[in-house]
């Protein structure tokens, strides 16, 4: 059985991951929300000018 100690490492890491996950989505999220990205820009209409 493990430790109690072992325990609260991997609860941290896996803690930890997931709030980067979390802040990673919001931020993409609130970047096509407020238009900065697109999804029908490619890069051949990009160069269209």
């Amino acid at each position: 059985m493990a430790d109690r100690s072992g325990l609260k490492l991997v609860g941290l890491i896996f803690a930890s991951i997931t709030l980067a996950v979390m802040l990673t989505t919001g931020m993409v999220v609130k970047g096509y929300a407020d238009g900065v990205y697109t999804l029908e820009l490619t890069a051949a209409e990009d160069d269209k000018g």
